[in-house]
């Protein structure tokens, strides 16, 4: 087959660094497959995975027409057979560019709620069970569970990577405890979190030193920055260490004595078989353990929790026990490693992948191309745009609202109990 891979992104962030690496991994099954998109941080990753990049114009609004353009010149001039598109924008166009061409489009959505203005008829993989169930129940043709896949061997205790030499350049001590923090610095789902994580550094006293280690960039940098930077002036001490974006944050993982986050950067934590806390909204903070494993597994990395005035509180009765206690730090960054290894590897996920493009394309080019559909999808999109337009004049318009509504809070997805904190 020849796949082009489109992330919604070229910078760091779970949902690209997934498309990628999926993408590399598909490759070395014997397919041929490139990767389109804009220019950023994630584009030596291509290279380095030995993918093709095709490099796409700026998009501007989106859907874009130039875009779309690219893609559909990209489809003629390689043959391409699918076109597999990550997160609502690249999959609307992609599902555009194959509209009078002989490829198939593909959506991934790794949000916590897919928009419901992607076509019904295209072919969707989601992360969790619940918004897999979610979809079916909204009327898609096909929707499929493609939890996010860790590459086992790139990330996994032992590896030689430059944690000395980072830590001094950081000024991150080498005794003490370090909690850290990989992520995208974004307004919604992460910021609050963030945040809180911040404060509750400042507020611990006695015992090991504890340094926070935040690794990411985006457009909530300047607070971050302010908060960190109040929180060393209070304790008289470098107790918040931001690293800025890094093009290889593996050793800010095998660095750190336990690691916060959500998604695939959870993830990626408990493949380097690190003791792990969940963040999601609402003050929600939760260790992964056995008794909240199950939870996790079918609603995703995140959670919802009583209200963000409560988060600081939560995640410190997270922390203290594992602060305290070496061997339950082990213990649980030993049974990370075993669930990731299990379940959540990126050649099995490979594997799952190609078997979902083979059942795509056996299906033909009869994908339910109905005007009625695409009107109601159009619509769909008109009403999005204008709530948007309503949000941005009172104020409130959210930078990446299907991170922001999360599915474990909608109607007719709650068929299991979510984690709580």
């Amino acid at each position: 087959m020849k796949i082009l891979v489109y992330p919604h992104d070229m910078n760091l962030g779970g949902s690209q660094l997934n498309a990628i690496e999926l993408a590399a991994a598909v490759k070395d099954l014997g397919h041929d497959v490139a990767v389109a998109g804009q220019h950023g941080s994630l584009r030596a990753k291509v290279g380095e995975l030995g993918l093709e990049f095709i490099e796409l114009p700026e998009p501007g609004r989106r859907p874009s027409r130039k875009v779309v353009k690219a893609l559909e010149r990209a489809i003629a001039q390689r043959g391409i057979d699918i076109v597999h598109g990550y997160e609502w924008p690249p999959s609307l166009e992609a599902e555009l560019a194959c509209f009078d061409a002989p490829a198939t489009a593909v959506s991934t959505v790794l949000s916590m709620s897919v928009a419901p203005f992607i076509p019904t008829h295209t072919p969707l993989l989601v992360g969790t069970e619940q918004i897999a169930a979610a979809e079916r129940d909204f009327g898609r043709a096909l929707v499929e569970l493609m939890e996010p896949p860790i590459d086992t061997r790139l990330n996994r205790p032992g590896l030689e990577l430059p944690v000395r030499e980072m830590s001094q350049r950081w000024g991150i001590r080498n005794g003490g405890l370090t909690i850290a923090i990989v992520s995208r610095l974004a307004r919604e789902m992460k910021l609050e979190g963030i945040l809180r994580a911040i404060e509750v550094i400042g507020r611990i006293q006695g015992g090991e030193p504890v340094q926070l280690v935040i690794a990411g960039g985006g457009p909530a940098a300047g607070e971050v920055a302010a908060a960190a930077a109040a929180a060393n002036r209070r304790t008289g001490q470098l107790r918040v260490v931001l690293t800025g974006e890094l093009e290889d944050p593996r050793w800010v993982y095998q660095k750190a004595d336990i690691v916060l986050g959500m998604g695939g950067s959870i993830l990626r934590a408990m493949a380097f078989g690190k003791p792990a806390v969940v963040q999601g909204e609402s003050g929600f903070w939760r260790v992964v353990d056995e008794s909240s494993l199950p939870g996790f597994l079918f609603q995703g990395w995140y959670g919802a929790g009583a209200g963000s005035g409560q988060g600081a509180d939560a995640l410190q009765a997270q922390l203290r026990p594992l602060l305290a206690d070496a061997a339950l730090r082990q213990r649980l960054g030993d049974f990370a490693r075993r669930v990731v290894v299990e379940r959540f590897s990126l050649q099995a996920s490979a594997r799952r992948q190609v078997q979902f493009y083979r059942q795509v394309l056996a299906q033909g080019q009869g994908r339910n191309r109905l005007g009625a559909e695409y009107t109601l999808a159009a619509a769909r999109f008109a009403r999005y745009k204008f709530s948007r337009l309503a949000a941005r004049m009172r104020g409130s318009v959210a930078a990446d609202d299907f991170n922001a509504t999360a599915a474990l809070r909608s109607a007719g997805a709650s068929g299991r109990p979510a984690v709580r904190a």
